[in-house]
């Protein structure tokens, strides 16, 4: 009997290579995914994905790449240990290009050209750079400056770079500021939690044919968890060597003594201790501080509060898609509706090309300053904003009224 008939498969459930067909879609990933998709709606479109080893950045990006339009015209580049000239023939090869034996200056001025054209046909441009970590200084300078380039109305190359934990470290320079204050979105995918490793094994198994879930028994999610640490590939690996250990023994299913003895053919330990792999990312990605939240959005349907939300300054994204961070499930909401952005001084929400469009006080708008109080409708839903800032203040001078008050009372 072969490996698959034993178990009831169509193909091996846990190969390390990147297949988007078995893409387990966690709030990590579909928000990162979200993030890409963000590069289409804005003109000036430039993210950054990053993640630990073997966390699935590859395969978001073949997800990505597969659902395009076809007005989207992309460049992916891989091999990233590269001179800023050898980066620019890369591109132009992906364009279809053969930009050897050309000196830099012709090699920008043929992708000046190829951008401009694609732009008068209507297309979109997407640069697409996988192990962007290992971008040289000049090369993300090269980047930069690749941003820029823009007809009359807007910028028209979008660009993605995706990478290892030391890409973060890089871009925190400060001889590359230019570069972050182009950045529209920076998103960092992290480990699997425990129920998420579970349902990750099981989205697995079923996609390579079997039904029920059943192939693994419940004694060893935890197991996987502990050792893996929660990390795709790691997962796929005590995966799949758990199941040649039960093929070895002619087991229908994997037991929790298949998982240690796939352990210990591994030579693993569990993941926390396992060649200090974890405390190294926990250095290079410190967890950052909580900042206090600024804004308020409360979620109405039909006169019906559903949801509250409080955000610190930064980006969010509202929409139907389940990865934003304010999701809300309704056909007259496009999956990225909104996007609301915080600061020092204020909020703004952006409509993202949404079907619907977003309004405030009947009036549609595509781009405007919150003033505390507003009322924003989006399809039969309403979002409420508030200031947490000016709340706060007057909560402060209510506080000090009353504490004014009772002086003069003891007095």
């Amino acid at each position: 009997m072969s490996y698959l008939e034993q178990f009831n498969l169509s193909e091996q459930p846990f190969r390390l290579t990147a297949d988007p067909d078995f893409l387990y879609w966690s709030k990590q990933h579909a928000r990162a995914k979200a993030y890409m998709e963000s590069t289409i709606w804005l003109a000036d479109g430039f993210v950054i994905i990053t993640g630990e080893i073997g966390s699935g950045k590859t395969t978001l990006l073949q997800s990505f790449i597969a659902e395009l339009a076809d007005d989207i015209v992309y460049a992916i580049v891989s091999q990233t240990q590269l001179t800023p000239k050898q980066f620019l023939q890369s591109i132009l090869t992906e364009f279809g290009f053969k930009p050897f034996n050309k000196r830099k200056v012709e090699l920008l001025d043929m992708l000046n050209m190829f951008l401009i054209e694609q732009y008068s046909n209507g297309k979109k441009v997407v640069l697409i750079v996988d192990e962007a970590q290992n971008l040289s200084k000049k090369v993300l300078e090269e980047i930069r400056m690749l941003s820029g380039i823009e007809t009359h109305k807007e910028k028209i190359l979008r660009i993605i770079l995706a990478g290892q934990p030391e890409l973060k470290a890089t871009l925190d320079s400060p001889n590359l500021k230019q570069l972050v204050q182009r950045i529209r979105l920076r998103f960092h995918i992290g480990p699997l939690d425990s129920r998420e490793t579970h349902e990750y094994v099981d989205h697995r198994i079923a996609v390579a044919g079997r039904e029920p879930n059943d192939l693994f028994d419940d004694d060893t999610y935890d197991i996987i968890f502990r050792y893996s640490g929660g990390i795709p590939r790691l997962i796929n690996t005590l995966c799949d060597t758990a199941l040649l250990c039960a093929f070895a023994d002619e087991n229908s299913v994997v037991t929790d003594e298949d998982i240690m003895s796939a352990v210990e053919e591994l030579n693993w330990k569990e993941h926390e201790t396992n060649t200090g792999r974890y405390r190294q990312l926990c250095q290079v990605v410190p967890v950052p501080r909580l900042k206090s939240h600024v804004t308020m959005l409360e979620v109405l349907s039909d006169g019906e509060s559903l949801s509250v939300h409080s955000f610190p300054i930064g980006r969010i994204i509202v929409g139907r898609a389940p990865g934003n961070e304010i999701y809300i499930k309704s056909k007259f909401v496009s999956r990225h509706h909104l996007q609301v952005v915080s600061d020092e001084y204020g909020c703004t929400i952006e409509d993202l090309n949404s079907t619907n469009g977003v309004f405030i006080d009947e009036q549609q708008v595509k781009q405007q300053r919150l003033k505390n109080g507003d009322v924003i409708s989006l399809g039969s839903h309403e979002l409420v904003y508030t200031d947490l800032r000016e709340t706060n203040e007057t909560d402060n001078a209510d506080l000090s009224a009353e504490s004014a008050k009772a002086s003069a009372v003891g007095e």
